[in-house]
């Protein structure tokens, strides 16, 4: 009996060993995938692309990027919230995760309850572009145009019911014009299709479309934030440009699965801010037209909060259709 007690002594002990020595491991003891829910070439994928490399110089581990794009986001959006609450299952998402509460009342998931939130990322203005051969320089022959053809000119977002379709619906409502709303699963693709004359006119991140201005492909419209971009100075923004009071911007974050330990959430909010703050890292993302912004955890659980309430109400009150 004595034997037996020494024994199952010795075996739950080596168990316990065993259960803190995995505990204590370092994190990253193996890659980390960062899921951005959206297809390449985005906002949201180019932000997570220069923040995955400077952890990856930090930390000494291994950051992977993983597209997962659907459903405005919802699909990657899901995957990471059923994920185990390890540090190896993270989110870079956009303004779509504070919009989707209010366009889409069936999510899979809560996203303030199954997720924690480590902090976000930056802030962007979108790019209103247009393909060459339209013929509409300014935002005030957008609106004649669009007048004289209602319902017929097409713009495409990278989404339905994220921040660029929104403020296209919004442009739509302050202008008084009609016009058709194509989604596609993200600025790459949008992109492709305005080029190739799928659709005349598209809304995304500055980021995903200011290449394709510079080298001549699409044309600038104007900028829906309340100032102009520096890599575009030319390009006006919509208020100065015929619609005074219009502003629509967006922003990026990083979640985890709900239930991440306070002290692993603290790390990757202390990494992640000190990513963004290096010089490198804010020229990169400035150029691409996107400001980095960190937050604390709390902070940023509250600035969610109040995006999914603001968009409530704007989308119910201003009688913005999502069709």
């Amino acid at each position: 009996m004595r034997v037996t007690v020494f024994v199952a002594t010795l075996a739950a002990m080596g168990s316990t060993a065993f259960t803190n020595d995995a505990a204590a491991q370092p994190w990253p003891a193996r890659p980390v995938r960062v899921v951005v829910p959206y297809a390449p070439g985005g906002g949201a994928d180019i932000v997570a692309r220069v923040l995955t490399q400077k952890l990856s110089e930090q930390t000494g581990g291994t950051f992977v990027i993983d597209n997962r794009p659907g459903a405005g986001g919802i699909v990657g959006a899901e995957l990471v919230a059923r994920a185990p609450a390890d540090g190896y299952t993270l989110l870079s998402a956009s303004t779509e995760f504070g919009t989707n509460p209010a366009v889409q009342p069936k999510l899979p998931y809560d996203p303030i309850k199954d997720f924690t939130h480590i902090t976000q990322t930056g802030w962007v203005q979108f790019l209103l572009a247009s393909h060459p051969a339209v013929p509409v320089k300014t935002v005030r022959q957008l609106i004649a145009l669009a007048k004289t053809r209602p319902g017929q000119l097409s713009y495409g977002s990278t989404t339905f019911g994220g921040g660029p379709h929104l403020a296209g619906e919004l442009l739509q409502s302050m202008a008084s014009i009609r016009w058709l709303h194509v989604p596609y699963k993200g600025a790459g693709p949008a992109a492709i299709a305005l080029i190739s004359g799928e659709i005349d006119f598209a809304f995304a991140a500055t980021g995903g479309l200011v290449g394709y201005v510079r080298s001549g492909k699409l044309r600038g419209i104007a900028v829906t934030g309340p100032k102009r971009f520096s890599e575009l100075p030319e390009v006006a923004t919509v208020g100065e440009a015929g619609i005074p009071g219009y502003s629509a911007t967006g922003w990026y974050g990083l979640y985890a699965p709900a239930g991440l330990s306070p002290e692993l959430t603290r790390r990757l909010n202390t990494e992640t801010s000190r990513a963004l703050t290096d010089p490198e890292a804010k020229q990169k993302l400035a150029q691409n037209g996107t400001e980095t912004l960190t937050s604390t955890p709390e902070e940023f659980t509250a600035f969610l909060r109040a995006e999914i309430s603001k968009w409530s109400k704007v989308i119910k009150e201003a009688g913005i259709r999502i069709e």
